[in-house]
C-alpha cells in the first residue's frame, strides 16, 4: 500500500473518473477503499484502486 491514502475526489480524478462514479462504485461493491473514516468517508489508495481495477478487467 501506498503511503498516502487520498479522499474520494482525488482518487476519482486520479483514475480520470467522476467523484459519484467511483462513490456509486464502492456502493456497488466494485472498488473498496483502503480505508474508511467513523463517518464513513473513504480515503483511497490510489495505486490499489487501479490494481482493483485491472483485476475487474481480467475477469
Amino acid at each position: 500500500m501506498s503511503e498516502r491514502l487520498v479522499p474520494t475526489a482525488d482518487a476519482a480524478k486520479a483514475i480520470g473518473v467522476g467523484r459519484s462514479t467511483l462513490a456509486r462504485w464502492w456502493k456497488e461493491g466494485i472498488v473498496r477503499p483502503a480505508l474508511v473514516t467513523p463517518g464513513n468517508h473513504a480515503r483511497w489508495d490510489v495505486d490499489d484502486l487501479r490494481r482493483q481495477l485491472d483485476a475487474r478487467r481480467k475477469d
